[in-house]
């Protein structure tokens, strides 16, 4: 016989704890016949409904056959007010009254349930109804009960925790436990124990999802007989976070439809039918009149679509999006919409509708960005914000599960203790690594795919989460999401602000375990980050890489949008549990814009200095034809925010001095080239274009001079290339770069925006050949010691104790 032994109806009495909590209204709008009419459908032999200290719902059945009286009662520890479920079944009125009178003490209640001979069990034991259960609680309720539910709102990890612990029970543990709380422990052999299964469902869509079977038994009585000696077993599926958003979405849609009558669009309005198949479980069968009027009322809705402006709330525009997804899916398969969507599908209909509006502001967010239109910034935030309402369901769903799963590796691994056979499970630091650059060619790609390399040289549990829809999606070590739209920056037509499929990303960061989030950038995917780190309750860091503020100075040369910028990353460096900064002078500087100073931590960055040697020196230079007695270099993009044209300042100054003497090499690319190329035209100066692998190496290695004049760098990894190549290092006194190199051993530091002073370094150099070899030798053995994977181990380390 099959019995889903937890199943609510519209009588439960007790507020839900989220979706419906402000309405004050019941927390299931499932009628009982419904209830009835499915559980026989899915082949039950008998029908309960276990509404909360309520039985109405089991009365208002109780003249059917197949049915019997039950109701899950919420009882109370009087030491603490901690709050657990318990299920009590085959009840009549008089036990009901009963039960209500002791349920604000479990010690009278469960004596109570003992000695009247009600079948009862412990629901959900792992699941903390009001966030008071601890250890000692769930060690007591082992003393209390010898039943035990399976649950079907739970996934596998919780009920697979619940099974192996109770096997784990032994004469000895339960004696210990009894010694040690003072309660006499329930049962004629209190170490076996005994497992239903019910669905605990509150909306009508997964009734029946888990069950209880006992083999054999041909009436009630056979079957709690059953359950007493243990023969049940839990059967059906385990839930997941999208199941519980379902069942969240399907209470919420329930609700709006009973309040505003809803009923009256189903089968007429195309969008409402598959709202109502997908979030009700009693949606009628569409009439052929029905489906007359649908047509006629969808014709008539494509004309108005036409002649409409592009809607500007967010209540017109999610149903613009979310009627568009809905005839997308219903072109591509008409049977996808005409039948009622599970958690999944229902689950890949919210994401896609997320992702469509998600684009959408995002376009309309950096448009206003990019015009300094900043009333229009912050109503776009406000407006966006609300989309986070839309979606809670979904973030309650995994929030609530990574509690539980914190429990449950608590719970199981105070009973392995009792078992010093038994190995530990081992504490995993599991790193996911978000980032909104990674495929490109720039210093922090370069240092996160250097990482990914390293994490997995050294077994290490570590991803890239990024967006990039040119990119391979196969690489090991990178989980790499198709973005749901991009954002192109006029300034940086190489560079693109792909959106993230937030959801997915969610599901994906849960799915796998991860135990840490670190954010590498604070642009859309490190929003994103922030986002899954709270809805998992997991710790997040995040590293300073990019001046951000100081770029969109010199991009716009508007001083508000660089005051706004700060906010703005203040704002998200605030967020983080520790915030990873490259030197001391960007710790300083950003405890001086507000982030707290108790989040700042420096960390170290390292060279790959068996790429980067001065044993690559092999005349990489003679292809360009120059003929110059030294060669000085610089290496990153090409832009004026970089104070390249200080650097060009100084080279004229110098060509002035000493024309034809002194080449100068310029690697890589960007929108300043162009222009520095006109302005140097007829000297020594050559533009390589971007170079990687061993060509870049070459290129350091047969140089003498690294200059490099920026003043917004937090941080400079060209400057440690470079020294690692033998070369000594000309940087400014503002930015991270002065702090990777010893003044007056590797190289020399020099006033920013002084084009007279960098001449006079460079020429001081230039000029004195033993200095420039003695400095470029200090610069190797300087840089072995900051050596990658060195630099990697106390990165890891100190990501992982966040």
């Amino acid at each position: 016989m099959k019995i889903d032994l937890h199943v609510h109806s519209r009588f439960s009495s007790r507020p839900s704890q989220w979706i419906l909590r402000k309405m004050h209204c019941p927390e299931s709008f499932v009628e009982p016949e419904t209830i009835y009419r499915v559980c026989r459908e899915q082949g039950m032999g008998m029908v309960t409904i276990t509404d909360h200290n309520v039985i109405d719902g089991s009365l208002s059945i109780a003249h059917l056959p197949h049915t019997f009286i039950s109701e899950e009662v919420t009882a109370h520890f009087p030491e603490d007010g901690c709050k657990v479920h318990v299920l009590a079944w085959d009840i009549d009125e008089h036990i009901h009254a009963e039960i209500q009178a002791l349920r604000r003490n479990i010690y009278e209640l469960t004596d109570y349930l003992r000695r009247t001979e009600v079948a009862h069990a412990l629901a959900h034991p792992l699941f903390s109804v009001n966030d008071k259960l601890t250890m000692d609680h769930f060690e007591k309720l082992l003393l209390l009960f010898d039943v035990f539910e399976s649950n079907g709102t739970r996934d596998s990890v919780q009920n697979n925790a619940l099974r192996r612990i109770l096997n784990l029970l032994t004469p000895e543990v339960v004696d210990e436990l009894a010694d040690k709380h003072g309660i006499e422990p329930y049962g004629a052999e209190p170490c076996r124990k005994s497992m239903t299964g019910g669905s605990d469902d509150h909306s009508g869509l997964h009734i029946a999802r888990m069950y209880t079977e006992v083999p054999g038994a041909r009436d009630l009585e056979g079957f709690f007989a059953g359950v007493a000696h243990g023969d049940s077993e839990p059967k059906g599926r385990h839930a997941s976070p999208k199941a519980f958003g379902h069942i969240l979405y399907g209470i919420g849609y329930q609700f709006y439809r009973e309040r505003f009558g809803l009923s009256r669009y189903v089968n007429k309005d195309r969008f409402c039918t598959f709202l109502d198949r997908s979030l009700s479980p009693d949606s009628p069968e569409p009439t052929v009149l029905d489906r007359v009027k649908a047509a006629i009322h969808h014709s008539g809705a494509l004309r108005r679509r036409g002649r409409r402006k592009e809607p500007d709330e967010l209540r017109s525009i999610l149903k613009t999006m979310a009627s568009q997804e809905f005839e997308s899916r219903r072109s591509e398969n008409p049977d996808s919409v005409r039948k009622a969507a599970d958690e999944f599908e229902w689950f890949e209909f919210a994401n896609a509708t997320a992702n469509r509006v998600l684009a959408h502001y995002g376009d309309r967010l950096l448009k206003r960005v990019q015009d300094a239109d900043f009333f229009s910034i912050y109503k776009e935030f406000a407006s966006a914000g609300a989309l986070y309402t839309l979606l809670s369901p979904f973030f309650v769903g995994f929030s609530v599960f990574t509690r539980d799963r914190a429990f449950c590796n608590q719970a199981m691994a105070r009973f392995l203790e009792f078992h010093p056979g038994l190995q530990q499970p081992r504490k995993r630091v599991k790193i996911a690594h978000f980032t909104d650059t990674f495929f490109e060619t720039n210093g922090v790609a370069k240092t996160l795919q250097e990482h990914v390399q390293l994490a997995r040289a050294s077994n290490k549990e570590y991803a890239i989460v990024t967006c990039d829809d040119g990119a391979s999606r196969n690489l090991p070590g990178v989980l790499n999401f198709k973005p749901v739209g991009r954002y192109e920056l006029p300034e940086y037509p190489e560079l693109s602000l792909f959106y993230p499929p937030f959801l997915q990303m969610l599901t994906e960061v849960y799915d796998q375990g991860f135990t840490h989030i670190h954010s590498a950038t604070p642009g859309p995917i490190g929003l994103a980050a922030l986002g899954i780190a709270r809805a998992l309750k997991l710790p997040i860091s995040g590293t300073y890489h990019t001046a951000l503020p100081q770029y969109a100075l010199h991009l716009t040369e508007d001083e508000g949008m660089e005051e706004f910028m700060w906010k703005a990353m203040v704002w998200y460096y605030n967020q983080m549990d520790y915030v990873y900064v490259p030197s001391d002078a960007v710790g300083r500087e950003l405890r001086g814009k507000g982030v707290h100073p108790d989040k700042i931590r420096r960390y170290p960055r390292g060279v790959d200095v068996e790429r980067f040697t001065p044993e690559k020196r092999n005349g990489f230079f003679k292809k360009y034809s120059l003929n110059g007695s030294r060669k000085l270099i610089y290496a990153g993009r090409i832009s004026r925010e970089k104070n390249l044209h200080i650097l060009e300042q100084a080279y004229t100054l110098l060509v002035d001095q000493f024309p034809g003497k002194l080449d100068f090499v310029v690697v890589g690319d960007g929108p300043y080239r162009v222009e520095m190329e006109r302005n140097l035209a007829g000297t020594n100066a050559v533009f390589t274009g971007k170079l990687e692998g061993e060509e870049l190496a070459a290129a350091y290695a047969s140089s003498d001079l690294f200059v490099f004049p920026s003043t917004t760098d937090t941080f400079g990894r060209v400057v440690l290339e470079a020294q690692a190549s033998g070369l000594p290092v000309i940087v400014t006194d503002q930015g991270g770069p002065q702090e990777n190199l010893l003044p007056g051993e590797t190289g020399l530091v020099v006033e920013g925006n002084n084009p007279v002073a960098l001449k006079d370094a460079i020429l001081s150099l230039v000029l004195d050949s033993s200095r420039l070899q003695a400095m470029g030798k200090s610069a190797r053995e300087y840089m072995e010691t900051r050596s990658l994977s060195r630099c990697f181990d106390t990165t890891w380390t100190m990501f992982a104790e966040n």
